[in-house]
């Protein structure tokens, strides 16, 4: 794709409502449907051009858009990307809309009413003084470690299971950790294979820590619980923590078991907990790394959408760049899951020649 970069934004027009949201029209007639929804690496420049949010954080967003969109029209398709603020919204929620827009654009308003509704009935701290000031972590480096290096260091690389690979994955540690009724899930068993092969084609040492983060949905798990359509952001990350030594001396099971156990401890007390330490003691980090730093879901319906040109054929996304991140998405084929990882050029380079990595996994050139 770096050879289409210059000749990119052959015409662009903005528009910009008064309700905190962005549109962006562009044009890019020199990049093909396939450039950009094949398996393999993932060109630097990807997100920078087809990603409207790129480079704004969270904490910004007094002052800028809470929802950018922008439609590119490529040589032979549509490219539809947005980006939006996580302080309103989660992953859940964002797709919540993005169905029932689409579901809008499918009515013929003639013949049909369509009753679009969510569940604003949120859950709060109580006792707490409000406002709550956050700091500038621009200004305020933040104290948690966590790396600032340039992406320069990093590759990303696209990769799916197939819905035939992910049972065999989940039925693989399963039986080795003694359990009959699947206690461990599809995604639990498919991380930790990511997980172990990465950490095992780094050169970490057996006494460092690995971390995977996993993004929880708490709608459920809290007391009283919030109804699944819940709008805003409900989330809670969960981090699975081991010694590298032990993940390399343990199978698939004990990995994924860990991981389990990490899900399982997100509950109601857990997540108050953790919001009143915070605001006690407010911080946003600069940048949060790890091993494995999962975003998104398996279950969001992203392949369902029709906004009038068809339902997608692929689904990619945009910066920004962390060592570690996995963005996991449903795959094209129904059960199947797809993958966009960033993790060191040593790291892709070692896992793309590991036989044990790619019995489950498949890679396009």
């Amino acid at each position: 794709m770096g050879s289409h970069a210059s000749s990119f934004l052959l015409s662009s027009k903005s528009c910009e409502g008064g309700f905190g949201v962005k549109f962006d029209h562009a044009v890019a007639k020199t990049i093909t449907v396939s450039d950009l929804v094949k398996s393999g690496f993932v060109d630097g420049l990807f997100g920078s051009l087809f990603f409207p949010a790129t480079g704004f954080k969270n904490y910004q967003g007094v002052s800028n858009p809470l929802l950018m969109v922008q439609v590119t029209e490529l040589k032979d398709g549509i490219f539809l990307s947005y980006g939006y603020n996580h302080t309103v919204a989660d992953g859940k929620s964002i797709w919540m809309f993005i169905n029932k827009w689409s579901e809008i654009c499918s009515i013929d308003t003639e013949s049909k009413s369509m009753e679009i509704s969510s569940s604003l009935r949120g859950w709060f701290l109580d006792a707490i003084e409000y406002p709550i000031h956050i700091p500038d972590p621009e200004i305020k480096p933040s104290s948690n470690g966590a790396s600032t290096t340039t992406t320069n260091i990093f590759q990303e690389i696209v990769f799916h299971l197939t819905k035939e690979n992910v049972l065999k994955l989940k039925e693989k540690p399963n039986n080795e950790a003694g359990i009959e009724d699947g206690k461990i899930s599809s995604l639990q068993a498919v991380l930790g294979h990511i997980w172990r092969s990465r950490v095992k084609n780094s050169d970490m040492r057996r006494e460092e820590e690995t971390h995977c983060r996993v993004p929880i949905d708490m709608r459920e798990r809290l007391n009283t619980k919030l109804k699944a359509e819940c709008f805003g952001n409900v989330i809670q990350t969960g981090i699975a923590i081991v010694n590298v030594g032990e993940l390399l001396d343990h199978g698939l099971g004990w990995l994924a078991m860990q991981i389990n156990k990490m899900v399982r401890l997100q509950t109601d007390e857990n997540a108050k907990t953790f919001a009143e330490n915070w605001v006690k003691n407010v911080e946003i980090p600069v940048a949060v790394s790890g091993n494995l730093l999962v975003t998104s879901c398996p279950r969001f319906n992203v392949y369902g959408n029709d906004f009038g040109w068809g339902k997608p054929i692929g689904s990619r996304s945009g910066p920004p760049f962390s060592d570690g991140k996995l963005v996991v998405f449903q795959g094209v084929e129904e059960g199947g899951f797809e993958f966009q990882a960033c993790f060191p050029r040593d790291v892709v380079v070692n896992l793309i020649k590991d036989a044990e990595f790619l019995e489950y996994v498949d890679i396009a050139s």
